[in-house]
């Protein structure tokens, strides 16, 4: 990615909530968690269904941010769960 710095509407870091890992604004979900459901190959459909106080404009801030910074957000959700998904669909959650 180059030098431009970007804003993320929906995002936000505080150091007081998981440590200061990126979250959606007004919640305490991570962006890592909405990065995990894409890698198991969930789409945004079922992401919005399996977590229906989010919406659409959040959810896509919390993708457009994962993908902005990847390569931290797989590092975040590889220390946090001991690895990174694949797109393998035999640990996808249930919605």
């Amino acid at each position: 990615m180059n030098d431009r710095q970007f804003s993320y509407p929906y995002i936000t870091s505080e150091k007081n909530i998981l440590n200061g890992a990126p979250i959606i604004q007004g919640t305490r979900i991570p962006v890592r968690s909405i990065a995990g459901y894409y890698q198991t190959g969930m789409n945004a459909d079922k992401i919005l269904a399996g977590m229906p106080n989010l919406t659409p404009s959040q959810l896509f801030s919390a993708l457009a941010y994962y993908f902005d910074h990847q390569d931290e957000i797989d590092r975040d959700l590889k220390d946090a769960s001991g690895y990174v998904r694949t797109n393998s669909t035999s640990d996808r959650p249930d919605f």
